[in-house]
């Protein structure tokens, strides 16, 4: 596979759009903070095994939802194509922020096992509030892939591929998101697009090489062409 430019890219594509959500809705469920307080240097001391598990799976979630995003994007080449690259490039710049926020989560349950909750919240919030955090790290990037996603799926909506309903389904729950707090009621709305956006990559591995590959533009007239796009072999 890793010879095939089309079934390396289509089979990784399929595949991480089925695991990146999965791991992000599994995450929001063992997180002691969902359930627990929410001053995260109080809750991740009650379980400090979950909470580093919790702070894996979303780095590896929004992670390879980056690149998931890429194959989302490889849809919309003929139709749609212009929401296609910007809704895309939204979410790969969103999530990757996301992820990078979250070497927070270690330092957050060290400063609560050496200091009182209150002076922990106050130094994580000294340190959250820095510059450098919010102009790089936070406002707006870290909210682009919550807004991105959604888009890119209604492109895909657009071209065809999939029905009405997924794009749907994955606003509603990620954007819907924004109207609770981080606790108990956000478990439904990030595991509901798990459902829909692993349907899209189950499509994909499911639709073989040839439809994957004719969704590249064809060589103009009187051009060299490289190996066929579905039989590439190195």
């Amino acid at each position: 596979m890793l010879n095939n430019q089309v079934t390396f890219r289509r089979v990784g594509s399929g595949a991480l759009l089925v695991v990146a959500p999965l791991f992000q809705a599994i995450a929001v469920v063992v997180d002691p903070g969902t359930w627990g307080d929410d001053r995260e240097a109080v809750s991740f001391g009650v379980n400090p095994t979950l909470a580093q598990i919790q702070s894996a799976l979303y780095h590896w979630s929004w992670l390879l939802m980056a690149v998931a995003a890429l194959g989302l994007a490889h849809l919309t080449r003929q139709r749609c194509t212009r929401l296609g690259h910007v809704s895309a490039a939204l979410t790969v710049v969103g999530y990757s922020s996301l992820s990078g926020m979250l070497i927070i989560d270690p330092v957050e349950w060290w400063l609560g096992r050496h200091y009182p909750p209150e002076r922990a919240q106050q130094i994580m919030d000294e340190m959250l509030d820095l510059p450098i955090t919010v102009g790089a790290f936070q406002l707006p990037w870290m909210f682009l892939g919550l807004v991105g996603l959604p888009l890119l799926t209604v492109a895909v909506w657009r071209t065809g591929f999939v029905g009405w309903w997924v794009p749907l389904v994955v606003t509603a729950g990620y954007l819907g998101s924004f109207a609770v707090p981080y606790g108990p009621l956000i478990v439904p709305f990030w595991s509901v697009p798990v459902v829909a956006l692993g349907w899209v990559g189950v499509k994909i591995l499911r639709m073989g090489d040839e439809a994957w590959a004719a969704y590249y533009p064809m060589a103009a007239p009187g051009r060299t062409t490289p190996d066929s796009y579905a039989n590439t072999t190195a």
